[in-house]
């Protein structure tokens, strides 16, 4: 009697599916709408980002509309509009932000819509990892497995509520790669031309992409025995057009080359960079740390260090046993398939998480350890997971063991269904990076009667991004430089939040305010005026 049942399996996938759906649009508009997902919004509608800090109010009061604003479509502001401020931040090539100008043009601009459209990309994995099981495997039993480890993936159902191009890029990858082995199997001029097209469409969702590229090279040259053959050519004549479409994007993306990415170069202690590579590799599975306080970040504006890692939360010493799960998943994936298969799932993880590791470790920085990045290469290590569980549900096992396989993945699954419950009620989650403690500042300005919360007017998508939590009688004041108007003395309470340090300083040397700190790792103050 064996243990493999497949009619239990499909109710297991069908579940698990249908629970991985509700979680990427469950409590959409619930989480803390981050910065990054403001200058989205900016974008969108058609500001630059300075642009932004440039045109919203500054050394004068102002109220919490004023800052939505700049996130709303108007009839000020078109398609040119966005295209150009596409082209101000070139880093970020114009596909998702697209998709998200058409999707707020029918149903408006709030929180729902434009992580609805991340949502909604985000259940095109399904189909395409499921089609490329069967590319490289001809297994359908491996492809159920693979969509149900992504479904209920707590990592995945995060950036699939993150209204930014993850989602995206993760579906263009998947395109890609089925497009790469079809090319590779049929060796037809049209075959080719499809791939021209996903490596395209890929480039235009994130630049990352480039490195999926590079891995689908290093594949084909590895199988052609490092020789230039036809198939290769074929490849690079695909890739070099596909290429081509993106390049005045890349011209532009060399035009602002100075202000991009300056913030993932920034070096954090070794140490830590190990404890994120392990906390995000354990989000692939489980993720239900219940706080983040304790875990390092550098902040984007200046570099100081607003978190300490450490591992308070009892559920991270799962992240062993997901270590061994990973290991034994590509001892057994290269074990018993062609080259042609595991060397495809290699270089997908590989060829990406060395090009951001490598720079990491020889001139410092924090490229590997930001999880959005590295998605190609846990698409890769889920589909290696994947195939070790259809590997051991058909093999010649004794029946304690196919059980045991079989409580194995319910476990991994049920992981990941508890770790999306819990997210899923959270007000803020570790992936909002510096926008984490926003609820709890925003809590205790909430409270206060007749609050103005003041900041840099350089730090200005930091209030807009507070300003999704704050309420409505909460005014606000963005400083230009460091004077400020007597007229912040005819509020109750005041606050200092964010700001450069010259701002600071400014009120911290005059003897007429009084700074106390009220959330040291949000960067909050109140100010109290002495004069008063």
């Amino acid at each position: 009697m064996t243990t493999y049942k497949p009619n239990h399996l499909k109710f297991l996938v069908v579940t698990v599916l249908i629970l991985g759906i509700f979680f990427r649009f469950v409590n959409l508009d619930k989480k803390v709408y981050w910065i990054d997902e403001v200058h989205t919004s900016v974008r969108v509608v058609g500001y630059k980002k300075t642009e932004f800090i440039e045109e919203v109010p500054s050394d004068r009061i102002i109220n919490i509309k004023d800052l939505l604003v700049f996130q709303r479509l108007s009839p000020e502001k078109n398609w040119l509009d966005t295209i150009n401020a596409l082209a101000g931040n070139a880093e970020h090539p114009p596909a998702y932000y697209a998709i998200a100008r058409v999707a707020m043009q029918i149903f408006g601009s709030s929180v729902s819509v434009t992580r609805g459209v991340a949502a909604v990309i985000s259940l095109f994995v399904f189909p395409c990892i499921y089609w490329l099981c069967l590319e490289l495997f001809a297994s359908p039993l491996m492809g159920a497995i693979a969509i149900a480890l992504v479904a209920v993936s707590p990592l995945h159902v995060l950036y699939a509520q993150e209204a930014r191009e993850y989602s995206l890029l993760t579906v263009t990858t998947l395109l890609a790669s089925i497009a790469l082995l079809r090319a590779n199997r049929q060796k037809t001029k049209s075959s080719w031309g499809i791939y021209a097209l996903t490596v395209a469409l890929g480039l235009y969702s994130h630049l990352i992409f480039i490195l999926v590229c590079v891995a689908h090279g290093t594949y084909l040259l590895i199988l052609e025995q490092f020789q230039i053959t036809k198939k290769f050519i074929a490849y690079l004549i695909a890739s070099v057009t596909g290429l081509i479409t993106l390049i005045p994007w890349i011209i532009l993306y060399f035009i602002n080359a100075s202000s991009i990415g300056e913030w993932t170069a920034r070096a954090i202690n070794f140490d830590t960079l190990i404890k994120r590579w392990l906390l995000n590799l354990n989000a692939l599975f489980f993720d239900v740390q219940v706080s983040y306080n304790n875990v390092h970040f550098v902040d984007v504006e200046n570099g100081n260090d607003i978190f300490q890692f450490g591992f308070n939360e009892p559920f991270l010493y799962l992240i062993p046993l997901v270590i061994i799960l990973i290991l034994y998943s590509f001892y057994i994936l290269c074990s018993n398939t062609l080259l042609s298969c595991w060397l495809f799932i290699c270089t997908l993880v590989i060829i990406p998480a060395s090009s951001l590791v490598i720079p990491d470790l020889v001139s410092g920085g924090q490229r590997s350890s930001i999880a959005r990045y590295l998605f190609p290469s846990y698409l890769g290590i889920q589909l290696a997971v994947a195939y070790l569980f259809a590997n051991r549900f058909t093999a010649s096992l004794q029946h304690w063991q196919k059980r045991a396989w079989h409580i194995i993945l319910v476990v991994i699954l049920s992981g990941g269904i508890v770790s999306c419950i819990i997210s899923s009620q959270a007000e803020t989650w570790w992936n909002k990076y510096s926008s984490y403690y926003n609820p709890e500042i925003a809590n205790i300005i909430n409270q206060t009667n007749r609050p103005l919360v003041i900041s840099s007017q350089k730090r200005v998508s930091r209030i807009a991004s507070l300003s999704y939590e704050l309420d409505l009688k909460v005014s606000v004041l963005l400083v230009s430089e460091t004077e400020l108007s007597s007229v912040i003395n005819q509020f109750n309470e005041i606050f200092l939040f964010r700001p450069e340090v010259e701002l600071q300083a400014r009120l911290e040397n005059d003897p007429n305010y009084k700074l106390e700190v009220i959330h040291a790792p949000g960067q909050l103050w109140k100010v109290h005026s002495i004069s008063n």
